[in-house]
């Protein structure tokens, strides 16, 4: 049995859900003790949102007095602004829904109370989830733990930056063009993007129906595993819900990589990375192949190429559909660059939008084939290059807005546009000191494979170990 850490916010979720469940801590210590953790460091990461002592203590409370049966019992967990529960704020990091309460109980935050889970503090987001680089001039930037000069990436900001600190022992995001994936590499943390349709999306707020997924932040690719396995399955209040079996996704995790092929692609992904981030992840291809996977080179699609542009153009169009009545009325309270990219959707012609999602469709078809044809999961970076300063994103609606986000979201956001799950894991430091991640993409619904190799090369790695200096932020600052 693994002693827990003198602070329990410094074990993993797996750890302190079994913890919790053995009586070996209370919901009400592990609770206290993250409100502290997230009280503490909001000063200098900006992650709150929201976070009402009084309730998070009660709530541990009533889990200590409870029969603490489910699988995350007594767990405090933190979530983005943006899952609504009846009579709690849900403002989306915005100035437009400064105020709001929902009436509705999101089907991501309904499944994990069922599973037991405290549901404890609300945390920063870009604006309308908008956003691959965290930037937020409403509610200010949330920082990166690692060194808060840098992005934490984005939208799901603050849910990448509470896991990395230990501040909270997971997160739901949500992935559009790379939200759920993007904070976690760039805070050292697991992502998974999952397949359109894996997690309800109902009473969250949306963006763009064709693109937004819900997925969780965790420390560990077990962690992520165990929240998926909860808040997974068909909900008959989302008509995108899919009605498609939930795998196993603990059940195979440990059995490795061998037996399994791994693609590399030719095309795209590579494309234009930084020479260190390039070396970081052949060192971690080499992991791989030293784990017992099978590497393959393999073709994509040629149109691929062109996935990166029509995410922003399909999010920007549906999201102008989305804040139409707003911007024409109140479009004076939306940041530069939020307003700026969803005016942008207003200029998209019906059939230039019509045209981009039969070409997923098409494409999707042609990309299963070339590549799952031939292998189990594709591998990529996560990121082309080092994590930026906020300073040398911060370009608002300026003219090199568009070249820096799809520089950002080259390798996330093919992804998205083809509806596939992707499972983002740290893969070690930069000279800079920053985290490098890795992607692994599977044919949809097949998370289960994802997790297996994730787990595979975290075994082999352990980076997961290595935590931020909360003793370095004021050197930073």
């Amino acid at each position: 049995m693994t002693d827990l850490p003198s602070n329990p916010c410094d074990a993993t979720l797996t750890e302190i859900a079994a913890a919790i469940a053995a009586g070996r801590v209370s919901s009400s210590e592990v609770t206290e003790a993250s409100v502290a953790r997230l009280k503490s460091y909001d000063e200098a990461l900006n992650l709150l949102a929201g976070l009402d002592e009084g309730d998070a203590l009660r709530q541990a409370k009533e889990a200590d007095a409870g029969p603490g049966r489910q699988p995350l019992s007594g767990v405090p967990l933190a979530h983005k602004d943006m899952f609504y529960r009846p009579g709690r704020l849900s403002e989306c990091g915005s100035k437009i829904r400064k105020g709001f309460m929902p009436d509705q109980l999101s089907g991501a935050l309904k499944r994990l109370d069922a599973a037991g889970a405290l549901d404890i503090a609300r945390l920063n987001m870009v604006e309308f989830a908008l956003g691959v680089t965290g930037h937020n001039e409403i509610t200010g930037n949330v920082r990166n733990p690692w060194n808060p000069l840098h992005i934490t990436g984005g939208s799901s900001s603050a849910s990448g930056a509470a896991v990395a600190a230990r501040a909270t022992f997971g997160a739901l995001g949500s992935d559009t063009g790379g939200s759920v994936r993007l904070p976690a590499a760039c805070c050292g943390v697991v992502g998974m993007k999952v397949t359109m349709g894996r997690v309800s999306r109902f009473g969250a707020m949306p963006l763009s129906h064709t693109l937004d997924t819900i997925g969780p932040l965790t420390r560990t690719v077990t962690d992520n595993a165990l929240m998926l396995s909860v808040i997974a399955g068909y909900d008959a209040d989302d008509a995108s819900s899919a009605d498609v079996p939930v795998g196993d996704y603990l059940g195979g995790i440990e059995d490795g990589a061998k037996g399994l092929k791994i693609g590399l692609a030719t095309s795209h992904f590579m494309e234009g990375i930084a020479d260190e981030i390039g070396a970081r992840f052949d060192a971690a291809v080499e992991v791989m192949k030293k784990a017992g996977a099978e590497i393959v080179d393999v073709d994509l699609p040629e149109a691929i190429q062109y996935s990166n542009a029509l995410t922003s153009l399909v999010t920007a169009t549906e999201g102008a559909a989305l804040h139409q009545r707003w911007m024409e009325t109140r479009g004076d309270e939306y940041g530069k660059q939020t307003f700026a990219r969803f005016a942008g959707g207003f200029a998209t012609p019906a059939t230039r939008y019509v045209q981009a999602l039969n070409l997923r469709t098409a494409l999707l078809a042609e990309f299963n084939d070339m590549v799952f044809g031939k292998v189990d999961a594709l591998m990529t970076p996560m990121m082309i290059m080092d994590i930026p300063t906020i300073k040398e994103t911060d370009v608002g609606d300026g003219p090199n807005a568009a070249a820096m986000l799809q520089r950002v979201g080259h390798c996330s956001r093919p992804v998205n546009f083809l509806g596939l799950p992707g499972l983002s894991v740290p893969s070690g430091f930069a000279k800079s000191g920053l985290p490098s991640s890795i992607q692994f993409v599977g044919r949809p619904f097949d998370e289960a494979t994802l997790y297996r190799l994730g787990r595979a090369y975290e075994r082999e790695t352990e980076w997961f170990k290595t935590a931020p200096d909360p003793a370095s932020w004021d050197k930073a600052a």
